[in-house]
């Protein structure tokens, strides 16, 4: 068994992963725009981030749960399959780790290649409204946070060794619908919290916090109830 202190540190290091690439693949593709090459686009960026989501999953799955997005955390703990204390320490290593390797991508990539995108930052298109992305969200998170409760956490289920490929395709799938309308990060508060605080892009915030964590606990008990029934706490 892992002790608190282990878990904690694969909660940051997932998450300070998560943010490093999903959103430097974003200031990769600006920069490459910049400099009149051609970019991977939408998909290269969708693949980034999913690919990453699901390597942090299967590294870290087997030490902490591996959920290094706070609407996979709460989920839990509103199903009260994760302690109270333990969920607010998760989630605060999770923010950390994402305000970490913001920072860092900040010392690293030239301005010109993350200020434009405010580092990856999301926010809403111009013709969506804050109800708009609070819902697609949700629908984003929702989905992220299902896979998670079906491969990694049901004990039932046939594809738990193959949960970080379920869930990485659930993020890319999410990136792929999202990203145009409020951003690659919109299902993920913590990865959102990383980039608005080394960015200072602090726009429509709210709404990548109220959509997820909404979309998270709906998956959570919906999957929860129908599905997992009596199975032990994680």
């Amino acid at each position: 068994m892992y002790g608190l202190a282990r878990k904690l540190a694969a909660e940051f290091l997932g998450t300070f992963a998560l943010v490093f690439f999903g959103a430097g693949a974003v200031c990769a593709d600006r920069y490459l725009q910049s400099q009149s090459q051609p970019s991977f686009g939408l998909l290269g960026i969708a693949l980034a981030y999913g690919l990453t989501a699901g390597v942090v999953v299967t590294a870290f799955a087997h030490i902490s749960g591996g959920h290094c997005n706070p609407a996979i955390t709460i989920g839990l703990w509103v199903m009260r399959r994760l302690g109270t204390l333990q969920s607010i320490f998760y989630c605060l290593a999770q923010l950390v780790g994402g305000v970490a390797a913001g920072y860092l991508l900040i010392s690293l990539v030239p301005e010109p290649a993350w200020a434009p995108v405010g580092l990856g930052t999301p926010d809403l298109a111009p013709d969506f409204t804050r109800w708009h992305g609070m819902v697609l969200a949700a629908a984003m998170a929702f989905l992220v946070v299902i896979t998670y409760f079906a491969t990694v956490l049901d004990e039932h289920g046939a594809f738990n060794r193959v949960a970080g490929f379920a869930v990485g395709l659930a993020v890319t799938v999410d990136v792929l619908v999202g990203a145009p309308f409020v951003g690659a990060s919109a299902a993920n508060p913590a990865r959102t919290f990383g980039t608005a605080v080394a960015s200072r892009h602090w726009h429509n915030h709210g709404v990548f916090w109220i959509g997820p964590l909404f979309g998270g606990v709906v998956a959570a008990v919906i999957y929860d109830r129908l599905f997992l029934g009596d199975q032990p706490p994680a």
